[in-house]
């Protein structure tokens, strides 16, 4: 059985007609154009949004969970994370641990170093730059210990070391048995990393499959609007936008 079924899911005027699964150890990336519905679906697979259709967890509908056993089951990751108090890394990572009604060390400690920042577990959240920040949002979901973890753009704001970091963690954290789906800009690390791929285009999952079967020149340059050179075999695998020098 599929951890995430998604049958037929919309929501009026935002998304129509979504269909996929997720198995345990699968990482799912979710990719497409701006207003492409991206956040919205996540949104909607975390049971935060309603939807018409199936959206199912184990069987489960996941609007019909209990909101403590969905906050232990699907573990969301937003867009933007902040903290109004001058928290410490660890006391913010530890709040992952709030659905539990514990306060579980083995577990925040081991997600301070899955995300790269027990060495920090002592700082101020304010004292962090962006990218700091954004490893310690992902910390505290993975405290969690959720079997679903979505995550909305977890490298938007990161330098090229920390998106490879955070793409290995969420790769193992996927090996270890869970399911993760996350939304992405970079094709290349979607190549790299996912085992499948959904691209959405005008709140539709346009096409589902492995990344070779979605990532192709001419459907990406048609969902995009731009001439996309596509080379899956390079290592890492070459994905890149086409412009003609101004002059």
């Amino acid at each position: 059985m599929a951890v995430i079924d998604v049958r037929h899911l919309s929501l009026p005027d935002r998304l129509n007609d979504i269909n996929f699964s997720a198995h345990a150890g699968q990482l799912i990336g979710v990719i497409g154009p701006n207003g492409a519905g991206k956040s919205t679906l996540l949104h909607c697979l975390a049971g935060l949004l309603p939807y018409h259709g199936k959206n199912l967890f184990n069987g489960t509908n996941i609007a019909a969970m209990a909101p403590r056993e969905r906050a232990r089951r699907i573990g969301l990751l937003p867009q933007q994370g902040d903290s109004v108090w001058p928290l410490s890394v660890q006391d913010i990572v530890a709040m992952g641990r709030l659905p539990w009604g514990d306060n579980d060390a083995a577990a925040i400690t081991e997600a301070m170093t899955a995300a790269g920042i027990a060495h920090m577990r002592r700082r101020r959240i304010d004292k962090l730059s962006g990218g700091e920040r954004a490893r310690v949002w992902l910390a505290r979901v993975l405290a969690g210990r959720p079997d679903v973890l979505i995550a909305d753009e977890p490298t938007a704001s990161l330098d090229l070391f920390y998106q490879r970091s955070v793409m290995n963690s969420l790769r193992t954290y996927a090996n270890q048995g869970h399911v993760v789906i996350i939304a992405l800009h970079d094709f290349a690390l979607a190549a790299h990393y996912c085992d499948q791929i959904c691209l959405m285009h005008e709140g539709q999952s346009e096409c589902v499959g492995t990344p070779a079967e979605v990532l192709t020149q001419e459907q990406l340059s048609r969902v995009f609007r731009t001439s996309i050179r596509v080379d899956l075999d390079a290592d890492p695998p070459v994905i890149a936008a086409c412009y003609a020098a101004s002059r």
